[in-house]
């Protein structure tokens, strides 16, 4: 971070009036604040050093290669009361696969358990979009948003680092302090699907020369970090290359093990296949989670967000019914709550066996009913109204992240349970199981209980 590191804010104003992309949830019920920042100076390019490479270790070493002006922007969602504050602000490394900025604004258990959440922009396509629709901030509000420019992607890395700072316990509170005082103890970061990736090489490249960060999440990680170097590239990771997309999705690198603070990788069934040649043991600084029967999306994931895209006014593509329907969420909040614990206390999440797999190329093994076996058990995959899974309804990448549910015949599901009450004993006996394992949060087992009644009532009626 330089001395021309500035500040901005809050943001007020604009075509709509709101940041965009902000929370569904009300925070005047949550008894939260919602303000946007805008984050100006100079940042740091990296490239690898001579004779260095990314190479499948993840111990990259990294060098400066000048520095370029940016300017961005990022949401923070903090308790009002600084009693209800636990310490723990999650920094959200903002995914742009969409062409706009994506991030996870809507979990109860950040705000119920008393987190800050902060969600930053850190790329080109955030602020530019992509063609033809360019739904990037400038598109969304010039009004708002006129003057952002992030021009590489290469300054992303350092742009993270210096929000990690100013939001951080060693931050400076005098003049504008984004975090309104509170007592700030450990900064997370986290990152989901193309976000991980570039998570992934913070923690291998970026992490030894500087690293503000006492814990990283990685979501739905794909198992490569992103290069260092694109240029003035406006990236697209779903623009069409050659080859199966499947077969482009496969691991490529370790992550680095030497850095003394918390990695917990936790994937659906998709990133399990992408991960299966450079999975990591469970050690006192890693965790890696599989989840059985879920993949990258789902149908559930999807609605939500599109409830948020009608609201901004944000095209997309339609929504396929027939995608998984096993959302991998409420293990998210548990991830963050095992994280927090984790560097509080000490306690260490607990371990789940991996997937299992099997054949060449190696897949998951699957059960008679087509499930994956091994990994974490939700209800859904324990007590089965369908078959859920990470095979995709087509070759298209799109249709690769969204994997497949195939809901059992009527008399299928009589045959296994006679009926709805037992059912729903046995779904309960899982979920709860679940929970006490500590797979998934507590708060979320009304809502999967009460999809399974429904779900039923829609196979059988």
């Amino acid at each position: 971070m330089t001395n021309s590191t500035k500040i901005q804010g809050p943001i007020q104003g604009g075509k709509y009036g709101w940041p965009f992309a902000a929370s569904m949830l009300d925070m005047d019920t949550l008894d939260y604040s919602e303000h946007e920042y805008f984050l100006q100076g100079e940042a740091t390019r990296f490239r690898m050093k001579d004779g260095a490479e990314q190479d499948r270790s993840g111990f990259w070493q990294a060098e400066s290669a000048g520095v370029a002006d940016f300017k961005t922007r990022f949401i923070v969602y903090a308790p009002r009361n600084p009693a209800n504050f636990n310490g723990t602000v999650v920094l959200t490394w903002n995914n742009v696969t969409a062409g706009h900025d994506l991030f996870q604004a809507d979990s109860k258990t950040i705000f119920e358990n008393g987190f800050a959440l902060v969600c930053l922009t850190t790329q080109k396509v955030g602020i530019e979009g992509l063609p033809p629709l360019h739904q990037g901030l400038h598109g969304w509000d010039a009004e708002r948003y006129p003057d952002l420019h992030i021009p590489s992607d290469d300054l992303s890395f350092d742009i993270f680092s210096q929000a990690a700072e100013l939001i951080g316990p060693n931050r400076a509170v005098e003049g504008i302090d984004p975090m309104s005082g509170l007592k700030v103890e450990r900064v997370i970061a986290q990152g989901a699907s193309q976000s991980a990736g570039r998570l992934a090489t913070f923690i291998n490249a970026i992490a030894p020369i500087r690293n503000p960060i006492d814990g990283f999440i990685l979501q739905i990680y794909f198992g490569s970090g992103t290069a260092l170097e694109v240029g003035d590239t406006l990236v697209d990771i779903n623009k069409p290359l050659p080859g199966n997309a499947a077969k482009r999705l496969r691991g490529k690198n370790l992550l680095r093990d030497d850095l003394g603070v918390p990695i917990f990788v936790v994937n659906s069934e998709l990133e399990a296949i992408a991960c299966f040649g450079v999975r990591q043991p469970n050690t006192e600084t890693m965790r890696f989670w599989e989840v059985a029967g879920t993949s990258h999306t789902s149908i559930q994931g999807r609605t939500i967000r599109q409830k948020l895209l009608d609201r901004d006014n944000i095209v997309s593509g339609k929504v396929e019914p027939a995608i998984n329907a096993i959302p991998i969420s409420p293990v998210y909040d548990m991830v963050f709550q095992h994280m927090h614990c984790w560097l509080t206390d000490g306690t260490l999440p607990p371990e789940f066996p991996a997937i299992d797999f099997e054949g060449t190329p190696p897949s998951p093994r699957r059960d008679k009913s087509g499930i994956a076996t091994g990994g974490i058990r939700l209800p859904q995959v324990e007590v089965p109204l369908a078959k859920n899974s990470a095979i995709p309804l087509s070759e298209d990448i799109f249709a690769l992240l969204g994997g497949s549910s195939f809901p059992f015949a009527p008399e299928q599901l009589i045959t296994r349970y006679g009926n709805k009450t037992r059912f729903l004993e046995q779904f309960n006996n899982a979920a709860n199981s679940a929970v006490t394992d500590g797979a998934i949060t507590s708060r979320s087992l009304s809502d999967i209980v009460g999809e399974a009644a429904r779900s039923w009532d829609a196979i059988i009626n």
